[in-house]
């Protein structure tokens, strides 16, 4: 059987008016929100200083809660730009003395501090123990200061990282139950990374983290002074409790913390 041309002409007006239904804004489907994007004052560490090591450990599940976290979607560093030019002058200060930097972490979106806020409430979930927090009750970690609803990296200023020594080579591959050895132990046994022998891997939930904790000293102690003095010259002011974690002081934006991802779009079009 054949359809009339007015009948036709009706169902596709009632198809048509079916779809706008469903998608249009209040009638049925939520638009999605675009995604914030970050303020002009941002951009890509790499656009300022390619030569600065990038090892995003939170686009990789290789961290304390064991998973990719929230809003981090290109292993792209991203500062406010004093703070990444700060970073490049630090960078050419260490390339003469045969190191370069590394950054771990460089800005947070709030996403991301709220799913470590989330992982931290589940007392259950202790699947990176062994390896992060070996010596550290789980209840504890808001108590101890591990674990906070803000984080200074979601203000753009703040970056986790480390130093390695010139040639850089690639960290071996762990081997089977490296990421059940704890954080602290010695730096062979441990699991790999390619940097200098700090006395503690990168986020090691224990006092032994603390930049001038006295049991650690010798080749240790030495490598975590040269970062820390390096990264004082050029206006950096280190957190006691974490060798790795600096803030570029005076910070751009003291008081806001942004949610925009982890990817280059959000600052895409920025100018160093």
């Amino acid at each position: 059987m054949t359809t009339s041309t007015p009948a036709r002409f009706a169902v596709a007006v009632a198809a048509a008016a079916v779809f706008a239904m469903t998608t249009a804004p209040g009638a049925g489907a939520v638009a999605r929100a675009p995604e914030p994007r970050a303020p002009r004052e941002f951009v890509a560490l790499d656009s300022v200083d390619p030569t600065i090591i990038q090892e995003m450990r939170y686009l990789s599940a290789h961290n304390f809660v064991g998973e990719r976290i929230d809003g981090y979607r290109q292993p792209v560093c991203i500062l406010t730009r004093p703070a990444a030019e700060a970073l490049h002058r630090a960078q050419t200060h260490l390339l003469r003395q045969g190191y370069s930097l590394k950054v771990y972490d460089c800005y947070r979106p709030q996403r991301a501090v709220d799913h470590f806020v989330r992982w931290a409430k589940d007392l259950a979930d202790e699947r990176k123990k062994a390896e992060f927090y070996p010596r550290v009750d789980k209840s504890r970690l808001f108590e101890d200061g591990y674990i906070a609803e803000k984080s200074g990296h979601s203000r753009g200023s703040t970056m986790d990282l480390t130093i390695v020594a010139l040639p850089a080579l690639p960290a071996p591959p762990p081997r089977p139950g490296q990421e059940s050895v704890p954080c602290y132990a010695p730096q062979a046994q441990r699991y790999p990374d390619d940097s200098v022998d700090m006395g503690t891997g990168f986020d090691c939930f224990d006092t032994l983290s603390h930049t001038d904790d006295p049991r650690v000293q010798g080749a240790q102690r030495a490598h975590r002074l040269l970062l820390r003095t390096a990264l004082a010259a050029e206006g950096f002011v280190n957190l006691p409790e974490e060798w790795w974690h600096f803030t570029y002081k005076p910070e751009l934006f003291p008081d806001t913390y942004f949610d925009f991802p982890v990817s280059r779009r959000s600052v895409a079009g920025h100018r160093p």
